[in-house]
């Protein structure tokens, strides 16, 4: 990117944050959309920003895109993961973007600055995100699929969702396609609210869906290969990425906090400095674990085998796994610094609304289910 495209860049997503950050308060509040930040999402073409120059979008790399995340949730964390999720969509469509309908649909995000969500967790096989019950069925030229989504964030306002369903009828739970439901084609009935501690502007509710389309909307990849080399890496790095800007924001008001007090008692060193040295140790610790994570998906994005291996599944598992458990760590002691006014909802040193979203990370999929898929594949591996 050039000097001019790069400032850009950085002043759309600077504009964007501070919409972000003046609504995530009523947001989190009401746990509704962050509909302020994603049409200024829409109105600076950052939606686009990981869709290649070939289709009209802006042609960033995952390390800008891991950036702008940061920064966004940094301001609210809604916004940050709905940009993390959407991003990561767009790279399982980039990335395996071999049949026209991906390509047209590329083309139409990049020019209309769609919002694209998943489908992939299903109530009757719980967070089993590699396994389906639901299945397409071919119509002619057509086709439909019905799925019980325990989760689809953003789903009410998206307007392209990737469903994961079986292949047909006949076909095993774990042989998977990928399904590009446009939202003129599906019908969303909502039957599980989302009323939880944290990240509640994702509206992440669970639905009903019926879809129909044209055939060619079913992806030829097989999600297990778009799940390998892209979703899964992808997704673990952005969304690491958007927790690191929640312990940013932690961090700097624990610090904030910390300069206040010494400022009204000059003489004595504030209580909390020990501890505001901590929690910045711990914050470069998460810094560099986003950092390696970035460097590694993109040392390896032209060598798709590699990312399929067993060894690097461990590694961006454990991403998610070490990062998620640090931000927990980090606004905690942001929270301990700041005393009652980081335990306030109100205020500027508030880390309330920043530890619930916090929370969520460790949940998002379950670490448990991620440690426990890590050992067995530790177990029929020959080195990690």
């Amino acid at each position: 990117m050039n000097t001019a495209a790069a400032q850009a860049t950085s002043e759309a997503v600077t504009a964007v944050a501070d919409v972000a950050a003046a609504h995530a308060e009523q947001v989190d509040r009401e746990s509704r959309f962050p509909v302020e930040a994603v049409e200024a999402l829409r109105s600076g073409r950052l939606l686009s920003m990981g869709v290649p120059a070939g289709f009209g979008g802006g042609d960033q790399g995952i390390g800008t895109v891991a950036r702008t995340t940061t920064a966004l949730a940094r301001k609210c964390g809604s916004t940050g993961l709905i940009f993390a999720m959407h991003q990561s969509q767009i790279a399982s469509l980039v990335r395996h973007s071999e049949d026209e309908a991906v390509q047209r649909a590329l083309r139409r995000i990049a020019a209309e600055e769609l919002l694209v969500a998943s489908a992939t967790t299903e109530a009757s096989v719980g967070g089993d995100v590699r396994t389906s019950s639901c299945f397409v069925e071919r119509v002619g030229t057509r086709f439909r699929l019905a799925k019980q989504a325990s989760v689809i964030s953003y789903g009410g306002h998206a307007d392209i969702i990737l469903v994961t369903a079986r292949r047909d009828a006949a076909s095993d739970p774990q042989d998977q396609v990928l399904v590009l439901c446009d939202r003129d084609g599906v019908t969303l009935e909502q039957n599980v609210v989302w009323d939880v501690l944290g990240m509640r502007g994702t509206c992440s509710h669970g639905y009903a869906l019926l879809a129909e389309g044209d055939g060619d909307a079913v992806m030829t990849t097989p999600y297990a290969v778009i799940s390998a080399q892209t979703m899964l890496p992808v997704s673990h790095v952005l969304w690491a990425a958007a927790w690191l800007g929640l312990a940013e924001e932690a961090v700097e008001r624990a610090r904030l906090f910390v300069q206040a007090s010494a400022r009204k008692k000059p003489e004595v060193v504030p209580l909390g400095t020990m501890r505001l040295a901590e929690a910045t140790a711990r914050l470069h610790q998460m810094r560099a674990l986003v950092g390696a994570g970035v460097g590694r998906f993109e040392e390896l994005a032209a060598v798709p085998h590699e990312l399929s291996r067993m060894s690097t599944v461990v590694e961006f598992n454990s991403l998610k796994v070490s990062a998620s458990t640090l931000v927990v760590e980090i606004a905690a002691a942001a929270m301990s610094i700041c005393g009652i006014a980081g335990y306030r909802c109100d205020g500027p040193y508030s880390v309330a609304r920043i530890l619930r979203d916090a929370y969520g990370a460790a949940l998002m999929v379950n670490n448990d289910r991620i440690n426990g898929n890590n050992g067995q594949l530790m177990l029929v591996g020959k080195s990690f």
